[in-house]
């Protein structure tokens, strides 16, 4: 009995034959960029984290609450600013958990965060009980606990942001400033933003630009960096919240 030979394997144009590697597909150009062609692409945002507005050459200006170490910001400036900060921190997946003697004033946020869950927790100052925050459930605390904040019980950790909402630059300001990683500031008086001018080396343009700031707009600072930042609420956020303004 006779065995049939298998056929020889497909022999390519240049003799040699292919082992392994399947049939010869169409020819098609390396994917390479040139140096020059590098810029093109970057993205407008270069971290993760909630996008708190525009900043001044209108990119999106984005701050990284979730973070495996601990980050503490302090917010001189409007409740208003700190609930848009709240929605948009809620929106990215994360638990929000805020310390407040105006439960009236968050509790309208509070409902319409909570519809399908219960992302945003309200808690009397002084009464915020351990968060468990982790990689997979950061959680941001915001404390509005008015012009004297007392120390809090649940401070910064690994996946727990804390930012602390102060009405204007009181005397407990520039201890809870030098702490803090991040520091902003809405519109002040010219003797508060004095004050704020030598507490973070600011230059003479900034501190003549503070007490005209309009609402809704923060400087951002941290580590000698500065940024103007705008908020600019979307629809949804100021059938909430109403419109941007610096007292509540």
């Amino acid at each position: 009995m006779t065995t049939a030979s298998p056929p020889p394997a497909p022999v390519p144009a240049s003799g040699r034959p292919r082992f392994g590697l399947g049939l010869l597909g169409p020819r098609r150009g390396r994917h390479e960029l040139s140096h020059e062609q590098f810029e093109a692409l970057a993205l407008p945002i270069g971290d993760d984290g909630v996008v708190i507005g525009a900043d001044s050459r209108d990119a999106p200006a984005v701050l990284g609450l979730g973070r495996p170490t601990p980050f503490d910001a302090v917010l001189v400036g409007g409740a208003w600013t700190a609930q848009v900060i709240a929605l948009r921190t809620v929106g990215t997946g994360a638990r929000v958990a805020v310390e407040t003697g105006r439960k009236q004033l968050w509790t309208p946020l509070a409902q319409a965060a909570n519809s399908g869950q219960q992302c945003v927790t309200l808690h009397d100052v002084g009464r915020v009980p351990p968060q468990g925050p982790s990689v997979h459930s950061p959680v941001l605390v915001i404390r509005d606990c008015g012009a004297r904040p007392p120390r809090g019980r649940v401070v910064a950790a690994p996946w727990q942001p804390v930012l602390t909402l102060l009405p204007y630059m009181s005397p407990e300001a520039p201890r809870l400033m030098g702490g803090a990683d991040l520091v902003g500031v809405q519109r002040v008086s010219p003797e508060e933003a004095r004050h704020v001018g030598r507490l973070l080396g600011l230059p003479a343009d900034d501190v003549e630009a503070l007490p005209t700031l309009p609402d809704g707009v923060t400087l951002w600072s941290a580590h000698r960096s500065r940024s103007y930042v705008d908020t600019r609420p979307t629809e949804p956020e100021t059938g909430l919240l109403g419109a941007a303004r610096r007292v509540d």
